[in-house]
């Protein structure tokens, strides 16, 4: 299965890494890994993780307050938001492609 990114969802990893490679020296790159091993392990087990709405699930990211919230569709998991986890929740739902 494939996955894609929301281009908001896009933004804020990269903002996510710049933010930690700002607090420390290869943090950013550290969070990129850990964010890219949620998606890998999303892709093995799409309906693993906590549902949101009917279609709309997040995972929790290893070592950092971020999680990734994702749909699934018939051709590929559609992330819909790199979630810094003390953010206003649901600031997402404008993103979904399906409810």
């Amino acid at each position: 299965m494939n996955y894609s990114f929301h281009p908001e969802a896009e933004k804020e990893l990269l903002e996510a890494i710049n933010y930690y490679n700002e607090c420390q020296d290869k943090l950013g790159i550290e969070f990129a890994k850990e964010t890219y091993k949620s998606i890998q392990n999303i892709l093995l087990f799409p309906k693993a993780w906590a549902p949101l709405s009917s279609n709309t699930r997040r995972y929790l990211i290893n070592r950092f307050p971020y999680g990734v919230i994702y749909q699934i569709t018939e051709k590929e998991i559609y992330i819909i938001a790199i979630m810094q986890l003390s953010r206003k929740p649901n600031y997402w739902e404008n993103r979904e492609k399906y409810k």
